[in-house]
């Protein structure tokens, strides 16, 4: 599964504010920790806060903060924000019915793949991929 760049980042932003929900970090903290673009991560963090996972901090000083619940926000969570994990195969359009079959099986394989890894990601909090990536450093 390979998720688009506006999930991928929005998860770097919600692990990195949730690794300290008391510290508010600015966009451009954020996008430099990671090499990523400040204002690609700016729309991205926008709608983080429309979501109500992220807060924005005003004023000097301002920035971001974790404003979820670090033990119940999901992995999924995050990504159903910015994409739908689509477990589609894209069928060519044969001219008779002989290989229907086939392509109906590699569908259903398909789906149940997605699901399964939906199914996982839903099961992955914030704080099991922070508590995660801790251990290895």
């Amino acid at each position: 599964m390979k998720l688009q760049k506006a999930s991928l980042f929005a998860l770097y932003a919600v692990l990195e504010l949730a690794s300290d929900p008391e510290r508010q970090l600015s966009a451009t903290d954020i996008a430099d920790n990671y090499g990523i673009s400040t204002h690609h991560l700016a729309k991205i963090l926008r709608t983080l806060v429309r979501s109500g996972l992220v807060q924005a901090v005003r004023g000097a000083g301002g920035g971001y903060r974790f404003a979820g619940s670090v033990n119940r926000t999901t992995l999924l969570d995050v990504i159903d924000l910015f994409e739908t994990l689509d477990s589609e195969i894209e069928n060519p359009n044969l001219g008779n019915q002989a290989g229907r079959p086939i392509m109906e099986e590699l569908q259903s394989i398909s789906n149940e793949i997605g699901d399964l890894t939906k199914a996982i990601l839903d099961t992955i909090t914030l704080e099991t991929a922070l508590n995660s990536s801790r251990q290895q450093n």
